[in-house]
């Protein structure tokens, strides 16, 4: 009996915990919510527009990011022209990431050679 309500206790806590301090963010209730609202942000919500085109980063080829191959790494989106460019990446993007750019036949060499 001692442990049930010594789990009802602790598991009470962690409810309330959850639900109004700072786990409250993670159910949607977030800090400052009123009236059950969440706090909007003053200047509207963030939306990020990718660009028209952008440069694979493993073949080098300029791809239309409207029907590339995205993958997210450490925050960065990356487009890649086919799939097999995002697995190669996805193996290793370290090879990839914070390099100078290179030209597209040295790069399509490394990644389809």
């Amino acid at each position: 009996m001692d442990a049930l309500l010594y789990f009802l206790f602790w598991g009470g806590l962690i409810f309330l915990m959850m639900r109004f301090g700072c786990g409250a963010h993670a159910m949607g209730h977030g800090h400052g919510s009123h009236n059950g609202k969440a706090a909007q942000p003053t200047s509207g919500p963030v939306r990020w527009i990718a660009p028209k085109t952008d440069r694979d980063p493993v073949c080098g080829k300029s791809v239309q990011t409207d029907h590339a191959k995205p993958s997210i790494h450490d925050g960065m989106v990356y487009y890649f022209c086919s799939r097999e460019c995002r697995e190669i990446f996805e193996a290793a993007p370290h090879l990839y990431v914070g390099r100078e750019e290179i030209g597209p036949q040295d790069t399509l060499e490394r990644a389809h050679g």
